[in-house]
């Protein structure tokens, strides 16, 4: 019996679970809107408020821990910036999860997470940025 295990393993060893919802909280914080399977969502909801709870405390410690949690600099700056002045006021559910049908291929159940009052701009705003510096190094060189 599973007395006292929460959470979802997902096929997944506990190292590949940990190091896929770095990164998918990293995306998350830097898009503010990601696709992905409803488990998936389910699962990181809880990780990514955790994250926005703590840049809103916005202390030394608190963002220490963001970045061991994450390990993505420039998310853990854009968390502790914008989106925890952002949501200063409110009290939890920072996030929303919208199921969006089944994926072609396997079938799997798909939803949209995202921020409850996103910037809809920053959704591929780092990709134009990171091409755009790309092709000014290029045009440099």
């Amino acid at each position: 019996m599973r007395h006292q295990n929460s959470g979802r393993k997902l096929n997944r060893t506990a190292s590949h679970r940990k190091a896929m919802f770095a990164n998918m909280a990293a995306s998350l914080i830097t898009h503010e809107q990601i696709v992905t399977t409803l488990p998936k969502a389910k699962e990181i909801r809880p990780i990514v408020e955790k994250l926005v709870t703590l840049g809103k405390r916005g202390d030394l410690h608190a963002r220490r821990q963001a970045i061991a949690q994450i390990k993505d600099q420039d998310a853990v700056r854009k968390l502790f910036d914008t989106i925890a002045t952002r949501y200063a006021t409110r009290n939890g559910g920072y996030l929303r999860i919208m199921k969006a049908g089944f994926r072609h291929g396997d079938n799997a159940a798909v939803a949209v997470i995202e921020f409850v009052e996103r910037d809809v701009d920053a959704k591929g705003a780092a990709d134009k940025a990171r091409v755009a510096a790309e092709a000014e190094a290029v045009e440099a060189a």
